[in-house]
């Protein structure tokens, strides 16, 4: 099993697969998940000839269950880790929910030559949680539920999301998934309690303007329309006017989890960024 070890110890695991010489493309998973939520991509990718990268996120999946450091900052710090360990560069960064948070974060302090452009997909930024600063955010109280819910009935909690607002499963019409509703169960369930509980605060309450703004690489921005999780008009077009070099791309009708959904649609439009 490959890892790394951060300064304070805790063990990153990660995937890399594909010739060294090659492209790197680094993906970055949402919240409770681990890097497998992204076995599609990695594989379409590898198949264009890229090499691809993705880490459990700490306190997720396979990397330690840690007690401490479950926020922005020190997530940053361990990609930046992780980037220096495998000298990665020209890397291309792609995050999906509280990942699209990472990258934003990561990508503002990265080295130069570390990033050639980034993809938030359905992503967190510029934040979520209803502040001062930002009234049309979601209220407090449903991220208070979120850790109520994780507390009661950790498994239940996870299944009932799957199976419902994250791949827009509870909207009439749709071709349910049951073995995408157990694989994100699964995943869920690998990490830790502890970790996945601090980091409903870090994908809620972290401000990313300052990071957006600081960005100067191409980023593409997609997301679906009928997000339940982060809604469209909170985000995507929030986005695009603070990044420097940003597009939006939208995608009517499609849910938070439409990567696994429509791998084809959002798997050809990353592409066809990367190459551009």
């Amino acid at each position: 099993m490959s890892t790394i070890t951060t300064q304070d110890g805790t063990q990153i695991y990660y995937k890399d697969w594909g010739s060294k010489d090659a492209q790197p493309i680094v993906f970055h998973h949402g919240w409770p998940l681990s890097s497998d939520d992204w076995d599609n991509q990695m594989l379409f990718f590898l198949a264009q000839g890229h090499r691809v990268i993705a880490h459990d996120r700490r306190g997720h999946g396979r990397s330690s269950q840690t007690d401490t450091g479950n926020e922005m900052d020190t997530y940053a710090a361990d990609v930046i880790a992780l980037a220096g360990a495998l000298d990665l560069k020209n890397a291309v960064h792609i995050g999906h929910s509280t990942g699209g948070g990472e990258v934003a974060r990561y990508v503002a302090r990265a080295e130069p030559g570390r990033v050639a452009k980034a993809v938030l997909l359905g992503a967190v930024p510029p934040m979520m949680m209803r502040s001062d600063s930002n009234p049309a955010g979601l209220p407090p109280e449903l991220f208070d539920g979120f850790r109520t819910s994780l507390m009661a009935n950790r498994a239940e909690f996870y299944r009932e999301i799957a199976a419902g607002p994250f791949y827009g499963f509870n909207r009439e019409g749709t071709k349910v998934s049951q073995g995408l509703i157990d694989n994100w169960s699964r995943q869920g369930l690998m990490g830790g309690a502890k970790a996945q509980y601090d980091c409903i605060a870090a994908f809620s309450a972290t401000d990313f303007t300052e990071d957006l703004r600081a960005i100067d690489l191409p980023v593409l921005v997609m997301h679906g329309t009928d997000d339940q999780l982060v809604p469209f008009a909170n985000h995507a077009p929030r986005a695009i006017e603070l990044l420097k070099n940003g597009t939006l791309k939208t995608y009517e009708g499609l849910s938070h989890g439409m990567a696994a959904t429509h791998p084809g649609v959002i798997n050809a439009d990353m592409l066809a960024f990367v190459r551009s």
